[in-house]
This record gives structure tokens, sequence and C-alpha cells, in this order.
């Protein structure tokens, strides 16, 4: 019988963060019962977790469709393999996903993922963002997988921000991030994630948009290093690095149920 985990990632507190699923299934089990799963989850991701001799294969689904990376459910999948024994602390987990090889570690109580940067091109500001979003953004970029990222001048705009979903999905705008400078002392930038056209129409927390805004932040400020914060109603916390062509992301997570499947 098949367990299925929910976790709640980038937290040490339950019901913060952001929750996924994660099972662990042998290769035979079938992507339409993934997608199925996942949509009976209803999380904004469910991992399904394929052993692979030393390594895992992973893949991620929202209630909708596969994605090639996922950066909250990669976490949430370490975590699992961590608790259950399957790799102990000081083992490395590597994780075979469509958006690359993403190596993970356990350091003390925080997990850290090796994910690729994502490039980043400037583009001009649509005229109807602002009453798309909601602020008039300084600048953007877009970025693989469809990202376009919004940046605003304060972080009140970022927090504020009431996206229209319908049109954000018509506008070219429905895989968004927006992002500021934070004004807290505990935080360099802060950040919100709109998917609708993922099925998610705001992401409680999202590691890998950091594959973007970590070299987008490092071209504003020539840092390398970052505490992160994303300010949707459950928040977030990630600690992020950029190494080369590379984004090292560090969160914390805990298990908040299991359950058995019967079907």
């Amino acid at each position: 019988m098949k367990t299925i985990y929910q976790v709640d990632a980038f937290t040490e507190a339950p019901f913060k963060g952001n929750p996924a699923g994660v099972m662990l299934v042998d290769e035979h089990f079938p992507a339409e019962k993934m997608q199925q799963l996942a949509m009976e989850m209803n999380l904004s991701e469910s991992a399904f977790i394929i052993p692979n001799g030393n390594e895992f294969r992973i893949r991620y689904f929202t209630p909708n469709r596969e994605v090639p990376l996922c950066g909250h459910a990669t976490l949430a999948s370490a975590h699992i393999i961590y608790e259950l024994g399957l790799k102990i602390a000081d083992e490395p987990i590597v994780f075979n996903a469509e958006g690359g090889v993403l190596t993970i570690t356990k350091q003390d109580d925080w997990i850290a993922m090796n994910f690729p940067a994502y490039p980043l091109t400037k583009i001009d500001i649509p005229s109807d963002f602002k009453a798309t979003v909601g602020f008039e953004p300084i600048e953007m970029y877009s970025s693989i997988y469809d990202w376009v990222i919004a940046v605003a001048a304060l972080e009140a705009e970022v927090l504020h921000a009431k996206p229209d979903f319908e049109r954000l999905k018509t506008s070219g705008l429905g895989h968004l991030m927006i992002t500021a400078k934070s004004e807290q002392p505990d935080r360099d930038f802060v950040l919100r994630v709109f998917a609708p056209l993922a099925g998610i129409n705001e992401d409680p927390v999202t590691g890998s948009a950091h594959c973007a805004l970590t070299p987008l932040w490092h071209q504003k400020t020539e840092k390398t290093e970052f505490n992160s914060y994303q300010l949707s109603q459950r928040t977030g916390r990630l600690k992020v690095k950029l190494l080369n062509d590379r984004v090292e992301i560090k969160g914390q997570a805990i298990t908040v149920f299991q359950a058995e499947l019967k079907v």
C-alpha cells in the first residue's frame, strides 16, 4: 500500500510555508495516476519520487499539469527521504528532474538544494500592467518556462498587489513573479508568485522562483547571498546563494500528515 505525505516546506512551523504532496513510487506507476493524485491533493504541487540506484527520479504535478521543476516539492521530497532514513544526514540526494539534475544536502536543520540559474532578458512593461496587477513596476524581465518578473519600487507594492487572475491568463502574465528590495533588516528582498495558467492563482512559497530572482538581485547589488521572504498569506523564508550558473536554495520543512492510498 502506497503512502502519501503532506509536508509544509520553507518553514519550521506547521501550517506555514508551502504544502506539497510527496509519494515514493516505482517506475511502473503511471503518470495518469500521478496527475489524478495531484488533483486529489489539490496542492500547488505534488512530487513523485522513483528510486533509481543511488539516485532518484522526480516528477512534479500541479492539479492540472506536469511541470519541469519545483523548489518546495523538491525540499519536501528531500525532507521525507531523510526522515524515512533512505539517506542519512551526511549523504547527498541526487534528483533527476525534467528541469535538470538537482543535488540536495542537509545542513543542520536546513536542507540545501542546488538548482540551475535561470537566464534573464529585460522586456518592456505592458501598458495595462498596473490595471492588471495593481502597481507600476520599475522594470520587467522574462525568463524560461514562460516566467515574467516585475520589479516594484517598494516592498508595500508587492504586499498589497491584487492581481486580476483572469486578465493575467490572457495578457502574457500567467506565470508572474513580483519582487522588491526589502525594507526589513532580516531580509534582502521579498516576492510573490502568481501562476494561474498552471492552476495556481498564488503560490505560497516558490523555491524555483529564486533560480531567476537570485541572479536578478545579484545584478542589482553585486551580492551573492540573500535572505528572501515570500509575502503570501502563509509566508515563507529562504536562504539563497548564487554559485556561478547554479543557485543554492536553503529551507526547512515539517511533515504535517501521511495517508495510505487505498485505490
